[in-house]
C-alpha cells in the first residue's frame, strides 16, 4: 500500500463523512436558529421547545434523504471494495 493510495482514501473517507453530516447538520442549524429568534422575540425561554424541534427536523431530514445517504455510503463502500487489490500490492 502506497503513500498516495493512503492519502486519497483518507480524503475520500472524509469527503464522504463530510457528503453524509452536511445535510442533517444543516438542517439542524436552521431549525435550531429560527428557534432561538422565535423564543427571543417571544421571551420564553424553554430549552425542551428547541431540543424537540430539532430531533423532529432531523428525524424527518433523514427519513427524506435515506435513500440519497445510502446511494453515497453504498458507492464508497463499492469503491472500496474495488480498490482492495491496489492495496495488496
Amino acid at each position: 500500500m502506497t503513500y498516495e493510495l493512503v492519502v486519497e482514501l483518507s480524503r475520500q473517507t472524509v469527503i464522504t463523512a463530510f457528503l453524509l453530516a452536511a445535510p442533517l447538520l444543516t438542517v439542524a442549524l436552521a431549525v435550531g436558529l429560527t428557534v432561538a429568534v422565535l423564543q427571543t422575540v417571544t421571551q420564553i425561554q424553554e430549552q425542551t421547545v428547541a431540543f424537540a424541534l430539532k430531533l423532529f427536523a432531523v428525524g424527518f431530514a433523514l427519513f427524506l434523504l435515506l435513500p440519497w445517504t445510502l446511494g453515497v455510503a453504498v458507492r464508497f463502500g463499492f469503491q472500496l471494495v474495488r480498490s482492495v487489490p491496489a492495496m495488496v500490492y
